[in-house]
């Protein structure tokens, strides 16, 4: 018999992953603050817990994927918490991003209460969520790792096991700090570019794909180009996962001058209205330009 899981969290990823697991005949108890978003879910046979706790009552593995720290904390510790309701042994999944000394704490406070803690936040968008290609990087127990690996292999194609608690969280905010950097960089790459009267399409054309551009920025060309910046992943939560990396550095005594200042970008491309686009909407921010050529 499978064993009962339970996902809390059904935002652009959460959503897709927990899909995921239905899709592999996995049994779902889901619970999100807006049950609509739960809908398309439990028309495929999920069902639906009033709270948290109520939730954490009735499954064997608990998987979060929630927004920021403070939500995964209010959902674990607050009022309806599920932590006090969980069965002896049971396994807590936080595929949240939040920072390493965040995991460790929850590590602790899932250990008091005999139940297993796992850090395994995600990389990947929403269309990579949906295809199950994430990458996971996980910290805890190995014997507890291998235990959730087939769920885990739903949802994504690469287990990256960093070490104990917290080394997950670790590696996930190392990833977004260098995606953040890189973006930005771009960015005002572009913005220079342009400045000099290089077009937009000759700029793409000739820097994707050299040693100076990362990758990933590929991928966000059309975004760009077409000035329709929907979200795979909100620019507010990369401000957010930047601001976890500089508390990291600060509790670990590291200087991050850069990133530092990066983040400060995002705060301002927030606040001139992109917090809910895509992270590639810097770019926007960054040369005030929309889906047209500047001039035309």
């Amino acid at each position: 018999m499978k064993m009962k899981i339970g996902f809390i969290g059904l935002g652009i990823m959460g959503s897709r992953m927990a899909a995921n697991l239905q899709k592999h005949g996995y049994s779902l108890v889901v619970f999100n603050r807006t049950r609509a978003k739960a809908q398309p879910l439990l028309e495929q046979g999920a069902s639906f817990a009033e709270s948290p706790a109520k939730l954490a009552e009735q499954v064997d593995v608990l998987f979060t994927m929630l927004a920021h720290p403070d939500a995964v904390e209010q959902a674990a510790l607050g009022r309806n918490r599920f932590l006090s309701h969980l069965k002896s042994n049971a396994l807590w999944v936080d595929c949240s991003s939040v920072n390493p000394s965040f995991s460790k704490k929850m590590a602790a406070e899932a250990a008091q209460r005999e139940v297993h803690f796992i850090d395994a936040p995600v990389t990947g968008s929403a269309p990579v969520a949906a295809e199950a290609k994430l990458v996971f990087w996980v910290g805890g127990d190995a014997i507890d790792v291998e235990m959730i690996r087939p769920l885990l292999l739903c949802m994504g194609n690469k287990i990256i096991h960093a070490g104990g608690h917290g080394m997950g969280a670790s590696m996930k905010i190392v990833i977004n700090l260098l995606l953040g950097n890189a973006m930005a960089a771009f960015a005002e790459g572009m913005a220079l570019g342009e400045g000099l009267g290089i077009s937009r399409k000759m700029l793409f054309d000739s820097l994707l794909g050299t040693p100076a551009v990362a990758p990933f920025v590929a991928t966000k060309r059309q975004k760009i180009e077409s000035g329709n910046y929907e979200a795979e992943f909100p620019l507010r939560w990369m401000q957010k996962d930047m601001h976890l990396a500089s508390v990291s550095a600060y509790e670990s005594g590291v200087a991050m001058p850069l990133t530092n200042v990066t983040k400060e970008i995002y705060r301002l491309a927030m606040r001139d209205g992109h917090d809910t686009k895509d992270f590639s909407a810097v770019y926007e921010f960054a040369t005030g330009n929309t889906g047209k050529e500047r001039g035309a």
